[in-house]
């Protein structure tokens, strides 16, 4: 059984220097990360192999404003060029949590994902793929890794 995944592929008009800041540095990552209207109160990044990432994103809803918690630990760091990390809901705690548990649709969602990201030159900037393997193409997480993408274009313009 393949493990779903999502998988997109953005050229940036930047350097690779730039771009891995924007993934690394935690005020950076906080500028862009997340879907359109999302804000990011908390971002921390260990940039260790094992070391964590603890992302708060927020949103207005409908309902209120709701938060949602991520954590995770750096499986692969190549400056410049490579990054991989898992990634889980959580509570503000750390405490890994189910989709369920969330209050969102589970069925067969792993609770730990990986994201990795590959940063390569560019006749016009570099050129970024990120996959991210857990989560099935298609989805909200899909949606919501194209429109950060959106928004990091615009953070690096």
């Amino acid at each position: 059984m393949t493990t779903p995944s999502v998988s997109l592929d953005r050229t940036f008009a930047t350097t690779a220097d730039r771009m891995w800041e924007m993934w690394t540095v935690p005020e950076h990552f906080a500028a862009w990360y997340g879907p359109q209207g999302a804000t990011i109160p908390v971002a921390e990044i260990d940039l260790t192999v094992g070391g964590t990432r603890r992302v708060c994103m927020q949103m207005d809803t409908p309902n209120g404003q709701m938060q949602m918690w991520f954590i995770g630990e750096h499986t692969t760091i190549d400056p410049t060029t490579t990054l991989s990390y898992t990634e889980s809901m959580s509570d503000p705690d750390g405490r890994i949590l189910t989709a369920e548990e969330m209050g969102m649709p589970g069925g067969d969602m792993p609770t730990t994902t990986e994201v990795t990201v590959t940063i390569t030159p560019a006749d016009d900037g570099v050129h970024v793929s990120l996959v991210h393997a857990g989560v099935p193409a298609g989805s909200p997480g899909e949606q919501g890794w194209a429109m950060a993408l959106e928004k990091l274009a615009a953070a690096v313009a």
